[in-house]
């Protein structure tokens, strides 16, 4: 059986809303970064890999608009991690709601054609870490 939604750009941007409004539930949001492999979904616990840092995003993380087509989440100033928690390669980030500490999503981390590209996944204990914008697309169609 075929597995092919058609969304229109209005849905496509009321599905982006609807992730907005779950990840600031409560409070700023937070991102971890991890090393090792991704779990099978977000609903997986965290295993073996090595926390690398956390970094906050703003008390209203983001906007939603029209992507062209689809829902464009667009990230708010995301504050960095000014010392990472340890040395390792960056994987996978796993959002999170920071009051409850309830899991949104995750997201594999690379240094092209990844979800979040970093210039390097070379992360060092003690050094700052920061990602400088993020956006999310939602697709219509």
């Amino acid at each position: 059986m075929a597995n092919n939604p058609q969304f229109t750009n209005a849905v496509a941007q009321d599905i982006a809303t609807a992730y907005l409004d779950a990840q600031d539930a409560g409070t700023a949001c937070i991102i971890t970064i991890y090393t090792g492999s991704q779990p099978t979904d977000a609903d997986t616990a965290i295993g073996a890999q090595t926390l690398l840092a956390t970094l906050t995003c703003s008390a209203t993380s983001g906007t939603v608009s029209d992507g062209a087509p689809g829902g464009l989440l667009t990230f708010a100033a995301i504050t960095d991690d000014s010392s990472a928690d340890a040395t390792g390669t960056a994987a996978w980030c796993r959002l999170l709601t920071q009051a409850a500490g309830t899991t949104i999503a995750d997201y594999e981390i690379g240094t092209s054609g990844a979800d979040i590209n970093f210039n390097s996944v070379a992360f060092t204990s003690g050094s700052a870490i920061s990602i400088s914008s993020l956006t999310i697309t939602f697709p219509e169609g």
